[in-house]
C-alpha cells in the first residue's frame, strides 16, 4: 500500500503521522484518535436513539432550488413534518436543504447529520436538531443507520454509495427491511434495468425479487403513501452483537467496534504492494469471469503483487486461487457470521470482521489498483465508495478498473449521464473509471 499519500482518507497513511484535518481519520497509532472515533460512535448512536419515526432522505448537493427534484424533496419534507415524522438528511445544501426546509415549514423534526469541513459543506438553515462529525467514517455509518424508510433522490457518486450500502445491508441481514423509495424514473430506471438484466439475470449476483420491492415515484404524495403507515422502528437489541443500534448491547458493541478498528489498521501495516479484486460470490469455477479472475491472480503473483479480496467464494476465490497457486501472497478480508468466517481455501493471510462497516473501511484501504468484476449490491457499494473518496479528494486517484465491458457498459452509460444530464458529477469524476477486458491489462495500470 502507498506509504506517504498526502491525503485526508481515514487510512491513507498509517505508517507515519499526519496533521489532523476536518473530516479526516489519520494515524491510528496516536491512540487518542481511536477513542475520538469511538466517541463519535457513542454520541451518534445516542443522538439517533432519541429520534422517533425517522425517514432518511438522500440526494445530490448540486441540485439547485429551481430544480423539480428540490421542490419534490421540499414537499415531501413538509408532508413528513405535518404527519409527525422526523426528517433526517446530511444537513447540507441541495436535496438535503430542500427536505429539511419542508420539514421545518411543516412543523416537524428536521435533523442534519453534518460533517465538519473547512470548505464546501455547511449546515443548512432549516435544521432544528443536528450533530456534527469530524470523521467521514462515523458520519457515514450514522447516515445509513436503520430508519423507518429511505428516500433516494437523483445524486452523484455519494448518493449511489449510500444507496447501495443501505440495500446491501438489508440484503445480507444487517439492517431491517424498510421501504426504499426512489424519486425520478428517469434517473433510477436505468439503474434498475442494469441490476435486473446484468446483475440478476446474467451473473445472479442480486435478487430480482428484492429489486422489485423498491418503489419508484415521481412526486412527493406518492412517496409519502409508502411511508405513512410504516411502524416506528424500535431500538430493540437482539441476541446478536452485530446490531449496535440497540439499548442493551450498545456498550459492548462499541468496544467490539474499537477492537476491530485497531486490529484492522494493524493488519494493514503488514500488507503492501497489493491489488484489490472485488466481485460476486455467485460465479462458479469454469465461468468466464471466474477464469479471468483466476488468471489475474496468477499475473499479480508472478509480478510480486499481493492479491486482496473479500475472502469468500466466486470471484474472490478465483483471484485468491490464482495467486496461491503461483506462490503469491493471497489475502482475504472476511466477514464473520454465526457459523464462523466465510473463507475460501486459497488464503495465505486473512482477517475477519463482525461489523460490515468496519470490514468495508479496511477492504477499501488504498491499493495499487482496484479491479471490479461483475457483482451485486456489495460490489457496487464498494465501487461507489472508492469513487466518492476520489471525487472528494479524500484519497489520491487510484486505478479503478471495471473488468468486462459487456457487463459494465450500461453502468458506464449511467455514469456518463450523471455528468451530462443530471449534472451531479464533473468531467474529472467520470474519468476515474477505466474498463479492461483482459487480465494482462492490469499490468499497464500497475506500471504507471
Amino acid at each position: 500500500m502507498p506509504k506517504a499519500l498526502k491525503t485526508e482518507d481515514p487510512i491513507k497513511n498509517i505508517q507515519t503521522p499526519l496533521i489532523a484535518s476536518a473530516g479526516a481519520v489519520v494515524n491510528y497509532r496516536d491512540s487518542w484518535r481511536i477513542f475520538r472515533i469511538i466517541t463519535e460512535f457513542v454520541e451518534g448512536y445516542q443522538f439517533l436513539r432519541d429520534l422517533k419515526k425517522e425517514v432518511t432522505i438522500l440526494g445530490s448537493v448540486r441540485i439547485s432550488s429551481n430544480n423539480k427534484y428540490y421542490k419534490i424533496a421540499q414537499e415531501l419534507g413538509y408532508l413528513l413534518g405535518k404527519n409527525g415524522f422526523t426528517t433526517i438528511t446530511g444537513g447540507g445544501p441541495g436535496i438535503m436543504e430542500a427536505a429539511n426546509k419542508g420539514a421545518f415549514e411543516g412543523g416537524g423534526e428536521s435533523v442534519g447529520l453534518n460533517i465538519q469541513l473547512p470548505f464546501e459543506q455547511r449546515t443548512n438553515p432549516y435544521v432544528k436538531k443536528s450533530i456534527a462529525f469530524y470523521y467521514f467514517f462515523s458520519r457515514k455509518v450514522m447516515l445509513t443507520s436503520p430508519a423507518n424508510a429511505f428516500v433516494f433522490f437523483p445524486g452523484g457518486f455519494g448518493t449511489l454509495d449510500e444507496f447501495f450500502e443501505v440495500v446491501d445491508n438489508m440484503e445480507i441481514g444487517y439492517a431491517p427491511k424498510v421501504p426504499i423509495i426512489l424519486v425520478g424514473k428517469e434517473f433510477w430506471g436505468p439503474i434498475i434495468s442494469f441490476l435486473k438484466v446484468k446483475a440478476a439475470r446474467e451473473v445472479h449476483s442480486v435478487s430480482e425479487v428484492e429489486v422489485d420491492k423498491w418503489h419508484v415515484v415521481e412526486n412527493a404524495k406518492d412517496a409519502f403513501e409508502f411511508i405513512k403507515n410504516s411502524p416506528d422502528r424500535q431500538d430493540n437489541c437482539d441476541s446478536e452483537l452485530n446490531n449496535p443500534h440497540c439499548e442493551g448491547g450498545l456498550d459492548w458493541s462499541i468496544f467490539r467496534i474499537m477492537a476491530e478498528l485497531v486490529d484492522g489498521f494493524e493488519f494493514l501495516t503488514k500488507v503492501s504492494n497489493d491489488v484489490t479484486v472485488l466481485g460476486t460470490k455467485s460465479l462458479l469455477p469454469g465461468s468466464l469471469y471466474y477464469n479471468a479472475a483466476y488468471e489475474m491472480g496468477k499475473i499479480l503473483a508472478q509480478n510480486q503483487f499481493v492479491t486482496v479480496t473479500g475472502g469468500g467464494p466466486g470471484i474472490m476465490e478465483a483471484a485468491n486461487k490464482g495467486a496461491f497457486e503461483k506462490g503469491g501472497v493471497s489475502v482475504g478480508i472476511n466477514m464473520r457470521v454465526e457459523k464462523g468466517e466465510r473463507v475460501n481455501n486459497y488464503i495465505t493471510k486473512s482477517i475477519g470482521f463482525f461489523f460490515p462497516f468496519v470490514r468495508k473501511l479496511i477492504i477499501t484501504a488504498p491499493s495499487k489498483a482496484f479491479v471490479y468484476f461483475p457483482g451485486g449490491f456489495g460490489t457496487l457499494h464498494q465501487l461507489f465508495e472508492m469513487l466518492t473518496l476520489q471525487e472528494t479528494k479524500k484519497i489520491a486517484p487510484i486505478p479503478t478498473l471495471l473488468y468486462g465491458q459487456e457487463f459494465w457498459q450500461p453502468l458506464i452509460d449511467i455514469i456518463h449521464n450523471l455528468r451530462h444530464e443530471f449534472k451531479t458529477i464533473s468531467q474529472i469524476d467520470e474519468e476515474f473509471l477505466k474498463v479492461i477486458n483482459d487480465p494482462q491489462e492490469i499490468l499497464h495500470y500497475l506500471k504507471k
